[in-house]
């Protein structure tokens, strides 16, 4: 932008309480009376059901039960189960412990009840700040928005990140990389969000590499969780493209894993959009420290040794003509116009693990 234009943009930001810092989990109760609660839900995964047993102890008389059957994609029979459990248990507020699946089954519960969500992320989904929710019902993947959905409280203590594989440590920040990617091209991008997406960018470039070399090393991922933080708050902020409808379509149609897929799909997806958005891969590059977003985002998914191929993470063959079948139904804005015969080729690419290429 030159010194004689003038900019016109709209920014919301979304009113979540964020409590960031080693250690920090241990204000998970003071939190609660501080929302007035007084019998608070705890959910996780079947995974971290010794984690929630912890914070049930932490919790005291504030404890109201726990559900730990949250699975990816958030099907809605889980969450009917656990709406069920909610209201035996006469639970007043909700405490969601994990990544993206038992966040998401926390906003699910939050906007049929309209309960206060304090979220404990171990992940760097991101989800946990964003009103925005993703469910699943008979093999669809649908997304909606709306203030309930959007956690009272975020506290991000490091801590609880530590058992974090190094492997699922690299998928989930490279997932935390799309929203800020794509929030760069969005079609309400402002100045705000990006300024929060390249020092997103940054932070996680930076660190998901240390973690991954040193999975103990609290302060590569204190920086990581900064940088998913940023990100997440990106995703919350403005509208997503054509990244985010091809990983819907992929997670809720197939079943593949969230993070993965967000990870093999990235560099694609930014080679698909890179000739209609180039102010936003000069922004990428210069975040990543390279000349190319879409090299520099492909190089960084190496060098952490993700999966590359959709092949490699369950997605068949036959799939991906029905994939660019339905990512062009109910089509999210995007950069460049969408067509079907181009994305197609672009999953099949991404299927055989072949490198990007507009």
């Amino acid at each position: 932008m030159t010194q004689n234009q003038t900019q016109t943009f709209t920014y919301n930001a979304a009113p979540a309480r964020i409590l960031f810092g080693a250690g920090r989990a241990a204000e998970i109760a003071d939190e609660l009376r501080r929302l007035e609660c007084r019998r608070a839900l705890i959910l996780s995964t079947p995974a971290q059901q010794q984690l929630a047993e912890q914070i049930a102890q932490q919790l005291g008389e504030l404890y109201g039960g726990s559900f730990t059957e949250a699975v990816m994609h958030t099907p809605v029979a889980v969450t009917e189960k656990a709406l069920a459990y909610l209201q035996a248990q006469q639970c007043d507020s909700i405490v969601a412990l994990g990544g993206g699946s038992t966040i998401g089954l926390g906003k699910a519960l939050s906007l049929r009840t309209d309960l206060p969500q304090v979220v404990l992320p171990t992940t760097y989904a991101g989800s946990e700040v964003t009103a925005i929710l993703g469910q699943t019902e008979n093999g669809i993947k649908t997304t909606q928005r709306s203030p309930r959905i959007l956690p009272e409280v975020v506290i991000y203590d490091v801590n609880l990140t530590l058992t974090l594989p190094p492997a699922l440590s690299a998928t989930s920040g490279m997932n935390a990389l799309a929203h800020a990617v794509e929030a760069l091209y969005a079609k309400d991008a402002n100045p705000i969000v990006s300024l929060m997406a390249a020092e997103g960018i940054r932070a996680l470039a930076r660190s998901l590499p240390r973690v991954v070399a040193h999975p103990d090393d609290l302060a590569a991922r204190s920086d990581a969780q900064y940088g998913a933080w940023l990100c997440g708050t990106c995703l919350g902020a403005v509208g997503m493209a054509l990244h985010h409808k091809i990983c819907h379509v992929l997670g809720g149609t197939f079943d593949l894993p969230h993070a993965p897929t967000h990870t093999v799909m990235l560099p694609h997806a930014l080679a698909y959009n890179a000739p209609a958005a180039p102010q936003a891969m000069r922004v990428i590059a210069d975040a990543l420290g390279t000349d190319d977003a879409v090299r520099g985002m492909y190089a960084l998914a190496q060098q952490l040794d993700t999966p590359l191929a959709l092949r490699d993470i369950g997605m068949p063959g036959s799939g991906v003509a029905r994939a660019a079948e339905l990512v062009m139904q109910d089509a999210y804005w995007n950069p460049r116009p969408l067509e079907q015969q181009a994305i197609a080729a672009m999953l099949a690419r991404a299927w055989a693990g072949e490198t990007p290429a507009s």
